[in-house]
């Protein structure tokens, strides 16, 4: 692994309760008046937005889909991915949905394939949108903030913590030239979620001292691995399961949950201790990720959150939050439900979104609503924050040690080497045996 520099103190010190203070957090996503208008002069009123993809799997498709959606004037004009087969896959999608309307125009010559192609599609757009696997998002984010563009990025948006470093400078910049920035944590744009926490906000359960989050399901897809097939494809095309590309699934799904804790407590926690391992997932087929982790995290305000996520066939299910406060408990999942009772059980607020808007499309409409009035949405800050807690889980889980957020704050272990092609070596390999290494607690270092 590459070594990096340390992040300066001064950003340490700054780095989680300034943040808290000084930032809006219990709103669907921060908005900041926008009287200059020096990054948004050429998008601003009726002008038609250029839009590109960077990232073409399903996700992309799907977020490029509620992008030309979410505003009457805006064209799809360049995608990017890794693999020529993905991008035209969702470019046949994208036309068939789009078909008879001038949404979907991206000429050949502005299709890009390959490690670099990212920057070739974000040069010719006005709004782009960020879905590779989550390890390529730092440098991604990085050159679209600096050539101005406004950004849709999916979480998490590193997966350790050099990159961590790398969003928050990019989100600075952000700012200072006035782009907006939404990060899909699409519970932040969920209404039951919004209406929940404006509650917790005016007090009505008081605070909240401990509380537990879950994603807990039975894992997702595996591409076998194909004849002539070399390793850095493989990976590539097996992201989830390389924690240089994905993060682990505490990182990559259970962030929706622990991003909702830090959101209704108001705080970032200052450490964590956990465990996990590999009991059901153990091929090689499934990389080097464990396929459960349990994590406490402590804040500084005393609350302690206890966070599952586990990947296994024929155990219980459950996505959602349950936090218990000094008057009351609160209940909070992706279905649409909500409740507030009070410690006696009276229930103080019920919330059932059956006909809410959709998250995934809302997030789009408020961003391109953000570009159109020159407000500014600036979510980078938080996800960056929010994914610093998930890597924060799973270096606890990892290692067996107590992890402190300054602390891990200062790490210079990259996992995502620079200047890739597809003759690099990835950064994990397998034995003679085709398994990869795994983490071992008590012995694998992870700072």
């Amino acid at each position: 692994m590459k070594k990096t520099e340390p992040i300066k103190p001064e950003i340490i010190k700054n780095s989680r309760r300034t943040f808290c203070k000084t930032t809006a957090l219990f709103t669907a996503g921060m908005m900041i008046p926008a009287m200059e208008m020096n990054a948004m002069y050429n998008v601003f009123n009726d002008k038609k937005l250029k839009l590109a993809v960077v990232g073409c799997g399903g996700r992309g498709t799907g977020a490029v889909n509620q992008a030309l959606k979410a505003d009457e004037n805006v064209q799809l004009v360049a995608m990017a991915d890794a693999f020529e087969d993905r991008l035209l896959s969702s470019l046949d999608q994208l036309e068939n949905e789009f078909a008879g309307s001038n949404k979907v125009r991206v000429k050949e010559k502005n299709r890009f394939t390959g490690f670099d192609a990212y920057k070739k599609a974000i040069d010719l757009a006005d709004v782009v949108i960020l879905t590779t696997p989550p390890g390529f998002r730092p440098h991604h984010f990085e050159y679209a903030i600096n050539a101005g563009k406004h950004v849709f990025m999916e979480k998490p948006v590193a997966t350790d913590v050099p990159g961590i470093r790398k969003v928050l400078d990019s989100a600075k910049i952000a700012k200072e030239k006035k782009l907006n920035v939404v990060v899909g944590l699409q519970r932040r744009y969920q209404n039951n979620y919004i209406n929940i926490a404006e509650k917790i906000q005016k007090g009505e359960v008081g605070k909240i001292l401990s509380g537990q989050v879950y994603w807990n399901s039975s894992g997702v897809w595996v591409n076998p691995r194909q004849p002539n097939q070399t390793e850095m494809e493989y990976q590539m095309r097996n992201w989830y399961y390389f924690n240089w590309l994905c993060g682990d699934h505490i990182l990559e799904q259970h962030i929706h949950n622990i991003d909702v804790a830090n959101w209704f407590i108001g705080e970032y926690p200052v450490s964590a201790q956990g465990m996990g391992g590999r009991q059901v997932r153990t091929g090689p087929e499934h990389g080097e990720i464990f396929d459960h982790h349990f994590v406490e995290f402590k804040y500084p305000g005393g609350a302690v959150i206890s966070s599952q996520c586990r990947h296994q066939p024929g155990t219980m299910s459950k996505v959602g939050e349950g936090f218990q406060a000094t008057k009351g408990i609160v209940e909070t999942n992706d279905a649409g439900v909500a409740k507030l009772v009070d410690l006696e059980g009276n229930d103080i607020f019920k919330y059932r979104g059956r006909n809410d808007p959709n998250p995934y499309q809302e997030e789009h409409n408020q961003l391109f609503k953000s570009i159109r009035n020159g407000e500014v949405i600036s979510d980078a800050e938080n996800g960056a924050k929010s994914t610093m807690t998930a890597i924060m889980g799973r270096m606890a889980t990892y290692s067996g040690q107590v992890i402190n957020w300054d602390e891990a704050l200062q790490s210079n272990l990259e996992l995502v080497p620079e200047n890739l092609s597809w003759d690099s070596t990835p950064p994990v390999m397998p034995n003679s045996d085709g398994h990869y290494p795994i983490p071992t607690p008590g012995k694998t270092k992870v700072m």
